[in-house]
C-alpha cells in the first residue's frame, strides 16, 4: 500500500474528514436519544411532584401553568377530590458549581413548604450532588419560608452548609427563595 505524503493539504483533508465523521456521529446520536432525554426529565418531574406535594388525585403536570412576568418558573397545582391540597413550584438557579440546578418546591396551602427536591444538576460528583440527599434535602420539609431564614448558614442562614460544596448549598438555597417569591406572586394555593 502507498504511503500518503505527508503534507499540510493532506493533513487539512485528513482532519476536516475526521471531523466532519465525528460530527456527524454525534448528530445522529443526539437524534437518537433526545426523545428518551425528554422523557426522563418529565419522570423526574413527576416524582419530584409525588415527593414534595401532600396526596393528591389531579394530574400536576397536565395542570401546570406559567405566570408571564416569571421567566422559566412553572407552576403545578395539586388538588384531592377536587380541593386544593398543594402547589409545586418549578423553580431554578443558574449558581450552582457545575451550572443550571433546577428544583421542585412543594407547599401547603398555608405557604408551608412541604418539600423540596433536585431535579437536575451538574454538580460534582461525591461533593456537590449531596445537594439531592435525603440529609440534604430534609432540612427543607414542613418549614415556614417567613420563619426560616433560607440562606446557608455559611452566610448566617438556616440551611445547614455541605461540607466543601457551599456553592451547591447557596445555589439551592437561591433556587427555594425564588420558589418562595414566585409562590408569592402567584397568589399562594388556589
Amino acid at each position: 500500500m502507498a504511503k500518503i505524503e505527508s503534507t499540510f493539504p493532506n493533513m487539512v483533508i485528513a482532519l476536516t474528514t475526521i471531523a466532519l465523521v465525528s460530527a456527524l456521529l454525534l448528530g445522529f446520536t443526539h437524534l437518537q436519544t433526545a426523545e428518551r432525554i425528554a422523557e426522563n426529565r418529565l419522570a423526574r418531574q413527576r416524582a419530584a411532584l409525588e415527593v414534595v406535594l401532600p396526596e393528591f388525585d389531579n394530574d400536576p403536570m397536565e395542570e401546570a401553568y406559567e405566570i408571564e412576568e416569571l421567566e422559566r418558573i412553572r407552576f403545578h397545582p395539586a388538588s384531592r377530590d377536587g380541593e386544593p391540597v398543594g402547589l409545586a413550584v418549578h423553580s431554578y438557579t443558574g449558581r450552582g458549581y457545575g451550572g443550571e440546578i433546577e428544583v421542585m418546591v412543594g407547599f401547603a396551602p398555608d405557604g408551608t413548604i412541604t418539600g423540596v427536591e433536585v431535579v437536575q444538576h451538574s454538580e460534582t460528583p461525591g461533593l456537590g450532588d449531596a445537594i439531592t440527599r435525603d440529609r440534604f434535602l430534609a432540612q427543607f420539609r414542613d418549614i415556614d419560608p417567613q420563619e426560616f431564614d433560607l440562606r446557608a448558614d455559611a452566610d448566617t442562614g438556616d440551611i445547614d452548609t455541605i461540607t466543601a460544596a457551599t456553592i451547591s448549598t447557596r445555589a439551592v438555597a437561591d433556587a427555594v427563595r425564588r420558589a418562595v417569591d414566585a409562590f408569592e406572586k402567584a397568589g399562594g394555593v388556589e
